[in-house]
């Protein structure tokens, strides 16, 4: 029997209840209305809203690296941090639940970090250049719309690729 963690009617019915609702106001009973499940199927899986979303955002994340072009690792490091920036998911959080991201950039590396990074290591040929280079899209990702005026997205976009270039060229 395929595990519920990874039922994608599940992790759709999710996604379109933050998507509608925000993390917040998303709850369980919601999400299983929508995927047409009991809550007890939800809840034998799933502790919480937060636990089902960090596995939705980590399929999502994942979706976003699994489609790069890593022949070229900066070309590819810069299209995930565009694709990443403009998911709707990711827009949605960002903009209503900026918190949820907050243990991910100080406490601990998610499954999302571990999938991009065995996608990156490969790509750079290291272990801690990957790190690096993660941290740097990272921040990026983050926090580049705090950075324009009198600077666009893709001039900041374009100095990510050089900043790359130099490091792993």
């Amino acid at each position: 029997m395929t595990s519920i963690r990874h039922n994608e009617g599940v992790l759709d019915a999710a996604r379109d209840c933050v998507l509608a609702y925000g993390v917040r106001r998303t709850t369980l009973t919601d999400v299983a209305r929508r995927a047409g499940v009991s809550r007890m199927t939800i809840y034998r899986r799933w502790p919480d809203v937060r636990t089902l979303v960090a596995d939705l955002m980590t399929r999502e994340w994942v979706r976003v690296v699994e489609g790069l072009d890593l022949s070229d690792p900066v070309r590819a490091v810069v299209a995930g941090v565009r694709g990443l920036r403009g998911h709707p998911l990711w827009r949605k959080i960002v903009e209503a639940d900026p918190e949820l991201l907050v243990p991910y950039l100080l406490d601990r590396r998610g499954a999302s970090h571990e999938a991009i990074l065995a996608v990156l290591e490969p790509a750079v040929g290291d272990p801690a250049r990957a790190r690096a280079v993660l941290l740097v899209a990272q921040s990026f990702l983050l926090s580049a719309p705090t950075m324009l005026d009198p600077v666009t997205l893709d001039e900041l976009d374009a100095e990510l690729a050089a900043l790359l270039e130099a490091y792993l060229g």
